[in-house]
């Protein structure tokens, strides 16, 4: 790439000054100063997706070279901060960068092409701007959707007309719906995992979420009514009409739970807070406020006995008097706006409560707490939706408070706690406990709070951090300011609840601990290790619960052989003349190598020894790969089975490093098992013949065919001794395939054996996974077996 030429000469006078040895050390860490991605879009490296979007939108607009055609330097310009941009809006691509500089991104070289001006303009990040949507990236959107709020998320891509037109009314939506549900947008041009997970295939794809709910997709028109009609009958928040007969009754209810009540009294001939905006406050102050109205028109009396006489709203906390001689305690409110009302209602209510220093130690070990540590007198929670967590947190034993750190200093230091923060606290005293490093929102505190309650993932620092015990340890070095880092605690957490009793799970902050993390050598954040007494192994997969169960299960039964110089000859050059290898020659600073090791670790794993799986560290061997005729890295090579040839392998030379590519590649290596069917040998083998058969019917100008050809060979192998396996080429026997009734390739049937002649069409087959069709298959063989044996038996008592 053109615009890496200043650092391709930094490298160069590099290699001029430092000997051999030293080369890849430097190149682990080297990014010249001119070229530093966060310094490109002017922002730090603690900036945010949406930062990250923002500052490049705004360099975007200023250096486009539809904008600055007079300059010759305008499209390498542009190219310089698109680069920046692809690379640190993508998780696992950012991390990678910051841990090796550009070297670690040579497996990921795109950058070249950028859109018109018109497009940064008007269609790049539609709701960044917008107060009222909340734009979700992959970290946050788990955390959202799981809050325990309700949740009306607009999927959309910023190449989509129809998103674009939607765009206006989705705004005005949003404003009509504040306080009764959340609305949010996630943009899946940036997002594309996320939503393949979620299986959005098309734009724009809208969706109501709730804990404890199935997502429900919104199929109406895009209209502003249709979309409130829809949204409504989620929304459980509600409106009391009160009168004479409930009025006390309700009323004492509530303040015996220690709930007040907001109370719309409304006159005949003055203005009164609307049903709309009474629904709006009930939603806002759900678990905290009671909302009611009262029609004085046909509750006069009433009215006077609370001394209402024109239309207001008031608020009567818990124990508030309700006599028309006294008004002590209430809060009467003049504003008809409820974003007004609500402020002044929350500025009202308590705040948390205060944990003394003598008392918190005897609270932690019998409860679960989240704790709001604060330095001095902070007066008001920060955020008045803070007071919320309460509500949103009983369902699961969590009391929530505060702590004063300047009562007892040495508590907190205890904790590791230096300035501001919120921590959970699991019910077994305050060793066992985690601190929040994301934004001070509700639904990610909810969130955070439900996860790490639930989780065994503990908080580290000298007095707790895992020396040589004998369980073993997966400890994440990190840094609060990290985005990466905050993405991965949570999938920490699951992670930590499969592997309960099996691993123990721990945190350490690398801005709090810095002399542990230099001490282990840590250069970048997030980096992830698991020690197993003397013995460490760093994680370098994608940030998903997912892939740290495989890495750790990999750990327990390795797929992957490592080889040495010796076993190499031993087990791949003398291997035994059935036996097949794939063998990964890789060096450790090499970024599209890291990419590369999840990938083949999980391919060995689908392989299932059917192939054996190694890999060679050419770094520690070098002498091996330069014997080898090692050009470069990672070198992939498969070593089939022995024939009087001589030595021989095949070099892999596919564009995609997936597992699955890779598996397809190796496992069309296996000799074949199957036999090849002519009209002939289909007819008097298959159809007139004792055994059962699995036949695949495919054409050779077929990708799906050419991608199931190796999963039929397994099959072949699974199934052999019981069912026997052939293939019918279609192109060169379209008689026999229609006559079977084929209209799709590949096409997989079975034809059992009873004692007769098998239909042509034979029992049509619906799965392409080699152990499913397995399954099924000796299920059947099963089955009739023991009718033949029943029918027997039947005969001989006849």
């Amino acid at each position: 790439m053109e615009s890496l030429l200043p650092k391709q000469k930094c490298l160069k006078d590099f290699k001029r000054l430092l000997p051999l040895s030293l080369i890849f050390m430097c190149l682990l860490v080297l990014v010249c100063p001119d070229q530093d991605f966060y310094s490109l879009l002017g922002i730090s490296k603690e900036a945010t997706s949406r930062e990250i979007r923002q500052a490049f939108k705004k360099l975007a607009l200023k250096l486009h070279p539809d904008k600055n055609q007079n300059d010759p330097e305008a499209h390498e310009n542009f190219l310089k901060i698109n680069r920046a941009y692809e690379v640190l809006k993508d998780e696992d691509l950012r991390k990678k960068y910051d841990k090796y500089g550009e070297k670690g991104l040579e497996d990921h070289q795109q950058g070249g092409r950028y859109e018109s001006w018109h497009y940064y303009r008007y269609d790049f990040g539609i709701y960044d701007d917008d107060p009222e949507i909340v734009t979700l990236d992959r970290g946050e959107f788990d955390a959202a959707v799981t809050s325990g709020e309700l949740w009306f998320i607009n999927f959309y891509s910023p190449r989509c007309s129809h998103c674009h037109d939607l765009a206006p009314t989705w705004r005005e939506f949003a404003k009509e719906m504040d306080g009764l549900m959340r609305i949010g947008a996630v943009n899946c041009g940036d997002n594309r995992m996320l939503c393949r997970i979620k299986g959005i295939n098309s734009y724009p794809s809208l969706y109501v979420f709730k804990t404890g709910m199935n997502p429900v997709k919104y199929f109406g028109d895009r209209s502003k009514e249709s979309l409130m009609s829809f949204a409504m009958q989620f929304v459980t928040s509600t409106v009391t009409e009160l009168w004479a007969g409930n009025f006390v009754n309700a009323v004492e209810t509530a303040f015996a739970s220690g709930i007040g009540w907001l109370i719309a009294f409304c006159t005949e001939h003055e203005d009164c807070l609307s049903s709309r905006t009474r629904l709006k406050l009930a939603g806002m102050l759900e678990g905290l406020v009671n909302v009611g109205w009262i029609d004085c028109a046909t509750q006069g009396e009433l009215c006077d006995n609370l001394d209402i006489s024109s239309s207001t709203t008031a608020y009567f906390p818990p124990g508030a008097t309700l006599t028309n001689k006294e008004r002590g305690g209430v809060l009467f409110l003049s504003s008809l706006d409820a974003r007004e009302i609500y402020l002044e209602v929350m500025q009202y209510l308590p705040d948390f409560e205060m944990i003394s220093a003598s008392t918190l130690k005897d609270r932690l070990a019998h409860h679960r707490w989240l704790i709001f540590f604060q330095f001095g007198d902070s007066g008001q929670s920060d955020s008045h939706a803070l007071k919320k967590l309460g509500f949103l947190l009983k369902a699961d034993n969590i009391q929530v408070g505060k702590f004063d750190c300047l009562t007892a200093p040495n508590i907190c230091n205890s904790l590791y706690v230096y300035q501001p923060c919120v921590v959970v606290f699991k019910g077994r005293g305050m060793e066992d406990y985690e601190i929040h490093h994301g934004k001070k929102v509700l639904y990610e505190i909810v969130a955070f709070a439900k996860e790490s309650v639930n989780s065994h993932v503990i908080t580290l620092g000298p007095q707790n951090f895992p020396g040589k015990q004998k369980e073993p340890w997966l400890v994440d070095f990190f840094a609060p300011w990290c985005p990466p880092c905050r993405a991965l605690l949570p999938e920490l957490r699951k992670a930590s609840k499969q592997l309960y009793g099996q691993l123990k799970f721990g945190t350490l902050d690398c801005t709090v601990h810095e002399g542990i993390c230099n001490m282990h050598n840590i250069r970048a954040y997030p980096t992830t290790v698991v020690f197993n007494q003397s013995n460490t192994h760093e994680y370098e997969g994608h940030h998903s619960s997912e892939q740290i169960l495989e890495f750790i299960e990999d750990l327990m039964n390795p797929s992957v052989v490592s080889l040495t110089p010796e076993t190499f000859s031993e087990l791949v050059k003398k291997r035994k003349n059935n036996e097949i290898w794939v063998v990964d020659f890789y060096a450790p600073w090499c970024g599209p190598c890291q990419a590369l090791m999840p990938e083949w670790k999980r391919m060995a794993r689908l392989l299932n020894g059917l192939i054996s799986v190694g890999s060679v560290d050419c770094q520690k061997y070098f002498s091996l790969c330069h014997q080898e005729n090692i050009q470069g890295y990672p070198e992939i090579r498969l070593f089939p089975q022995k024939s009087v040839s001589a030595y021989q392998y095949y070099s892999y030379n596919g564009w995609h490093r997936d597992a699955y590519s890779l598996r397809r590649w190796a496992l069309g290596y296996l000799p074949q098992v199957s036999l090849d069917l002519t009209p002939h040998s289909f007819t008097d083998k298959v159809l007139n013949g004792k055994d059962h058969w699995v036949v695949d019917f495919y054409a050779p100008w077929c990708g799906p065919c050419q991608n199931f050809a190796p999963e039929f060979e397994i099959l072949a192998k699974t199934v052999k001794g019981k069912v026997k396996a052939g293939k019918v080429d279609c192109q060169a026997y379209a008689q026999t395939c229609q006559s079977a009734g084929i209209r799709a390739y590949p096409t997989v049937k079975f034809y059992p054996y009873q004692g007769e002649k098998k239909n042509i069409f034979g029992e049509h087959i619906d799965s392409q996974e080699a152990k499913v069709i397995a399954e099924l298959l000796l299920e059947k063989v099963e089955d009739i077996k023991n009718k033949r044996k029943k029918s027997s038996r039947n005969k001989d008592e006849l």
